[in-house]
């Protein structure tokens, strides 16, 4: 099994990014635009199609608004893991700042390596799209 961990700081509230992260049938508008090419919700399962040409049907596991977190397993699509469950959480900080947490476990471990870099390139594109860009000075 491969288990992919990744944070990152982003320069917005944490109600802010988990109103995005929460919105999973518009990741492609409000989170990862470009890196996810189209997503359809039917019912519980979200289709995702992404940039690469891959297309997964993700099953949604749990939307908990109290601990900002929403947890997905691939069930289909053409990546075909054995198994996989993922999940992204947003944190807090005194600063107002969030960390996002993303948690992904896979199998085969053949997959972690490929799996590793479409959550590298989503995280890169996550953080550039909810950043919030500086005001200018007026």
């Amino acid at each position: 099994m491969a288990s992919i961990h990744r944070e990152i700081m982003i320069a917005d509230t944490p109600e802010n990014v988990w109103a995005a992260v929460r919105a999973f049938g518009e990741v492609r508008k409000r989170l990862v635009p470009g890196f996810v090419t189209g997503t359809r919700v039917e019912g519980d399962i979200r289709i995702v199609a992404f940039a690469n040409g891959a297309v997964v049907r993700e099953l949604i596991v749990d939307l908990d608004d109290e601990a900002r977190r929403i947890a997905y397993a691939v069930v289909g699509g053409s990546l075909e893991p054995t198994h996989h469950h993922a999940s992204m959480q947003v944190f807090g900080d005194a600063g107002g700042r969030s960390r996002f947490v993303w948690i992904t476990d896979v199998t085969p471990s053949s997959l972690g390596e490929p799996m590793a870099e479409m959550v590298d390139q989503g995280i890169h594109v996550i953080k550039q799209t909810l950043d919030r860009k500086a005001e200018p000075p007026h």
